[in-house]
């Protein structure tokens, strides 16, 4: 796809999407969000990436993920994300942490009476 009309589909979504609206892209854990008027700041509606793990059938798993409003953004995170104290810090708390019980979904199976 050419980049006029990427930004052609975008502008359209900008204009006619819902507010909190969410469209998958065709890269797996990328969304397309748009993020209604703020009246208080009087910043107009805008659409966001939004970078969110997905399931097998590309749906996110969290209600909300990370939010890159720019490029400039995007880098800072990148820098974050490649900073090898977070990961160190992360090993930390995964080793405090309780560990999470696993549900076991009831079985659909009946007792007959």
């Amino acid at each position: 796809m050419n980049i006029i009309s990427l930004e052609e589909k975008l502008k359209n979504f900008l204009e006619n999407g819902n507010d909190w609206e969410r469209i998958k892209t065709t890269i797996n854990g990328i969304f397309i969000l748009k993020i209604p008027r703020s009246k208080i700041k009087d910043i107009p509606s805008r659409i966001v990436v939004e970078l969110n793990p997905s399931d097998e059938f590309g749906n996110p798993t969290k209600k909300r993920g990370i939010i890159l409003r720019n490029l400039e953004e995007l880098k800072e995170f990148k820098n974050l994300i490649n900073n090898e104290k977070l990961e160190y810090l992360l090993k930390a708390i995964d080793n405090i942490n309780p560990k999470a019980i696993k549900r076991v979904k009831p079985s659909k199976e009946k007792i007959e009476i």
